[in-house]
């Protein structure tokens, strides 16, 4: 298509295209705070927006992940707390059964405050967080184990599954973050079983048999020790668990100060450009307003 165009006309069109081009941007930035809003505003480094885009989105999820397992970790350490307190209880009722002025009927007395404690400690193993039984395993829609008042044994068979529930640090390293209640309270060792333990120091204690009660004296600081241990699992999760928050906080702040420093616009500069087009195209406007007009007319007179 032949242009009626002169050059001097196009010449003034095209610049006003430019300074036109120049504002639009220039406002985009100010009111989106983006210099990059699509493929076509920095081919070069899309590719590398959208990987640091997509590692941002990873660290964050992994966040929400550790932020999860952590509310999971510490109301399982608060169980266990709980637990270890409460074998103190077991320990001292034990010790005052053990004494040979104890008489069958304190001791019958002291084997159902010993079933009270068992009890709770069927309700620490069936401990919940956000609507799942924490030590039930991967079946945390199962209750790990029921207390049946009179049933011999009145603990139930464990209910849950075992554990495959592991942490994953932004670097994908994996880490343990749950026992089960079988673990920290139905040990498949004897030695070590809380349900056992209390079930047989019970026993000992309501028929009053004074060297049941002793053996089960006896036993108690292995199953105390035990007890411990579990404790300090979760004690040390917590410490794993915190240290890979911080170090993926860090890594957050980085990306999102790449991602920034890839996709945010300066916009003081785009405020300034902004204006600085605005005047020109102004200028342009009104200079060429006042360009002298020829028509045949004037050839003509």
């Amino acid at each position: 298509m032949i242009s009626n165009l002169t050059p001097q006309r196009q010449q003034f069109l095209d610049n006003l295209n430019q300074i036109s081009d120049t504002l639009n941007r220039a406002q985009l930035e100010v009111t989106s705070g983006l210099k990059v809003t699509q493929v076509s505003d920095a081919p070069d480094s899309i590719s590398i927006l959208l990987e640091a885009h997509a590692g941002l989105a990873a660290t964050g999820q992994t966040l929400t992940n550790l932020g999860r397992f952590t509310t999971e970790v510490n109301a399982g350490e608060q169980a266990l707390q709980s637990a270890v307190t409460t074998f103190d209880q077991v320990q001292t009722l034990a010790a005052t059964g053990a004494t040979f002025t104890q008489t069958a009927t304190g001791n019958a007395m002291l084997a159902k405050q010993v079933d009270t404690l068992l009890q709770q400690f069927v309700g620490l193993a069936d401990s919940k967080n956000e609507g799942r039984y924490i030590f039930a395993g991967d079946q945390d829609q199962q209750i790990p184990y029921t207390y049946t008042a009179g049933q011999n044994p009145p603990v139930s068979a464990y209910g849950g599954s075992t554990s495959t529930r592991v942490a994953q640090d932004v670097n994908g390293t994996a880490f343990p973050v749950a026992l089960t209640a079988q673990q920290i309270f139905d040990s498949t060792d004897p030695t070590t079983n809380v349900f056992t333990t209390l079930q047989n120091l019970s026993t000992a204690l309501s028929s009053n048999n004074q060297p049941a009660i002793q053996a089960a004296l006896n036993g108690l600081p292995a199953v105390s020790q035990y007890l411990n241990t579990q404790l300090a699992f979760y004690g040390n999760v917590q410490k794993q668990l915190s240290s890979a928050t911080t170090y993926a906080q860090s890594v957050q702040l980085q990306q999102q100060t790449q991602v920034s420093g890839l996709q945010d616009a300066d916009v003081s500069q785009a405020i300034l450009e902004m204006t600085q087009a605005q005047t020109q195209q102004q200028a342009a406007v009104q200079s060429e307003a006042q360009i002298p007009r020829q028509t045949l007319f004037n050839f003509l007179a």
